[in-house]
């Protein structure tokens, strides 16, 4: 890796993923509004194995703020129950023996707040992240200085990774900035 182009390609790259991760993250943030998304990161212990809740069971959004789950095996249910109650998601399930309904409260203003310091951790973890590609790819372009890159494309290149960090951390502040307002919006 010791052509610029590459080096800057290859953290661009990895810069991107750091932002499809933000996004996915923060889709996981509810905003009062019911999603299927807010249960991505659920866990089902099925059969012994932990699975994702969308593996095991169907998950609706019939109404503004209700989510049916209902499982492809009557015998999950329990399973089912359990694993969203301990997913620490601040949702009740109700079991009906067939399928499993969340009411989604609206949120409080204190529980909006709390929703708005998660995401703005979720948005400093891709910060740190980008800025640890940058200072990867800098160590990338000296490397390269020492093998015989001429110093002002070293300069250059080091100019370019700080001006491609810059639009990303942008990115990753413009995202926080929409789901603050979706926290917020009552």
């Amino acid at each position: 890796m010791n052509d610029i182009k590459s080096i800057i390609d290859h953290m661009q790259d990895h810069m991107q993923k750091a932002i499809t991760h933000l996004e996915s993250e923060l889709v996981k943030i509810r905003a009062g509004k019911a999603s299927p998304n807010m249960l991505d990161g659920v866990m089902v212990d099925y059969y012994g194995a932990m699975t994702p809740l969308s593996q095991v069971a169907n998950v609706n959004t019939p109404e503004a703020r209700t989510i049916v789950i209902q499982p492809w095996e009557k015998s999950l249910i329990k399973a089912i129950e359990k694993a969203i109650i301990d997913s620490n998601l601040g949702m009740t399930p109700a079991n009906d023996g067939i399928m499993i309904r969340i009411n989604v409260p609206p949120l409080s203003e204190e529980r909006r707040r709390d929703l708005v310091k998660r995401a703005k951790a979720e948005g400093e973890h891709a910060k740190v992240g980008i800025r640890n590609l940058r200072r990867e790819a800098n160590d990338n372009i000296k490397k390269a200085q020492k093998s015989g890159l001429p110093e002002d494309l070293a300069k250059d290149g080091e100019a370019k990774t700080q001006k491609i960090t810059d639009d990303y951390i942008t990115k990753v502040d413009k995202h926080l900035e929409a789901k603050e307002k979706e926290i917020m919006t009552v």
